[in-house]
């Protein structure tokens, strides 16, 4: 069936689901339909006019452009998958094919591209591979995949959480998963870190104070939690939080009102609390250490996010989503990580977690510009130690000495970084200290005593008894 010949092209296209746009040789937006504008986040107004990879920053605007090289080699391109960064940041995966545009002589005279939101589908391909996702999150852990199904819910409750854990499990990024899917999403996240603040200071940052409460007080200041009003108030390292200061916290749950420092005026806490901690709170409560009725206030809801340790199956995972965002962030085209270097990352137990893994990952953007991630990437601790050499005439003859050469190649090897050669030995810096400063004197003295030894055997049995 032919199509009416009074329709115009530009409505046509402007009636598809999917997102069109065209460029000149200069890769100048000329067209741009409203589809393209609900996907990529745009006007299409705002998009006519621009160059094409200041609209999309897609994963193949730093060099390996399609639809440059359709213009470039008079080629065409069909469903690519790639993705693209819209203006609040969230990044949409998107399938493309992409032609030459020509004018009625028959010359390229640009391209045209054609794109559709393929969001979905990739959600279904993860839940078909068993990868579970929830905000930032990522997991195939069953442990984690539980946790995430206890999100929402709890999320919408507004009950008190306490998210338990050791550092660098992501106790912070499920604390911004309960804010995001909460009512009070709209409100601010106001995050705290109880240890990271003395404890004479915590009290004014976390309730505010009034004029002249103390010295160089000169003006009111308003604390975290007016600052979270109408929002969540993520209080980190809860378990650092000092007695006197747990009383007045435990008050805010009871009530819903706290005194600022210096003053008499009582103000109402509008602020969901969510508190996060890396230490045995039940058991600092059964000691006295933590207040007991404060701990079961707390604990309304309670989670207990496991350590990379034991969720083996999550590192390839975190790894390709922490290369995905490195790529972005560092404008670097690293396609994924060797063999080699992932069985190094495998055999490693993550004392600092998931945030190791990121430290680690970020060290590697560094040194690799592109390609494939290498173990010559990869901090120093996580390589094996060269074999030892064998033991020959001038290798160390005590125990004392071989452990100071140890120290001091271990030392060399590390140039001159204390804490990695202490990983690599699997000592304590004190006990690495103290095996440099005793030094390989008892070499010496084991050398004396055995060429006294060869002494006394020339000498006649009688002097030997003597």
């Amino acid at each position: 069936m032919a199509l009416p010949r009074d329709i115009p092209c530009e409505e046509i296209m402007e009636s598809l689901a999917d997102g069109v746009f065209t460029v000149d040789t200069d890769f100048t937006i000329t067209f741009f339909n409203r589809a393209a504008g609900a996907i990529a986040g745009i006007a299409p107004a705002e998009a006519l006019g621009r160059k094409c990879w200041e609209v999309f920053h897609s994963s193949l605007c730093d060099g390996d452009c399609a639809l440059g090289a359709c213009i470039r080699d008079d080629a065409t391109l069909s469903e690519k998958a790639i993705f693209i960064v819209r203006p609040d940041g969230r990044k949409v995966p998107v399938s493309i094919s992409a032609a030459p545009l020509r004018d009625a002589a028959g010359r390229i005279v640009g391209g045209v591209e054609t794109f559709r939101d393929i969001a979905d589908l990739d959600r279904l391909r993860k839940e078909v591979d068993g990868v579970r996702t929830l905000e930032d999150i990522v997991t195939k852990n069953r442990e984690m995949a539980r946790h995430l199904d206890l999100l929402p819910p709890i999320a919408q409750s507004g009950a008190t959480v306490l998210l338990l854990g050791e550092s660098g499990t992501g106790k912070e990024l499920f604390a911004r998963a309960l804010h995001n899917l909460s009512p009070r999403a709209s409100g601010p996240f106001v995050a705290v870190n109880c240890g990271a603040i003395p404890g004479e200071l915590l009290e004014s940052e976390l309730f505010g104070h009034a004029r002249g409460a103390f010295t160089d007080a000169k003006t009111e200041r308003k604390g975290r939690f007016a600052l979270a009003a109408g929002g969540t108030l993520f209080l980190d390292e809860i378990g650092e939080l000092p007695l006197p200061l747990q009383v007045k916290l435990l008050r805010v749950l009871q009530e819903h009102t706290y005194e600022p420092l210096g003053s008499d005026k009582t103000v109402a806490a509008d602020a969901r609390i969510i508190a996060a901690t890396n230490r045995d709170l039940e058991a600092m409560a059964g000691s006295g250490a933590f207040r007991r009725d404060l701990f079961y206030r707390l604990s309304v809801a309670r989670m207990a996010l496991p350590p990379l340790r034991a969720r083996p199956e999550d590192i390839p995972l975190l790894i390709a989503t922490f290369i995905e965002r490195l790529n972005l962030l560092r404008e670097k085209s690293v396609v994924g990580i060797s063999d080699a270097a992932l069985r190094l990352l495998l055999r490693h137990d993550y004392p600092g977690n998931v945030r190791e893994l990121q430290n680690i990952l970020e060290y590697a953007f560094i040194l690799c510009p592109s390609g494939r991630i290498g173990p010559e990437h990869l901090p120093d601790y996580l390589r094996p130690a060269p074999a030892a050499p064998q033991a020959g005439p001038d290798a160390p003859r005590t125990m004392r000495a071989a452990k100071y050469h140890a120290a001091k190649a271990a030392l060399a090897r590390h140039n001159g970084k204390t804490m990695a050669a202490c990983r690599e030995l699997g000592v304590t810096k004190d006990t690495l200290r103290r095996i440099l400063e005793q030094g390989p004197g008892a070499e010496a003295e084991v050398e004396s005593e055995q060429g006294m030894e060869k002494g006394r055997r020339k000498m006649p049995p009688a002097a030997r008894r003597g």
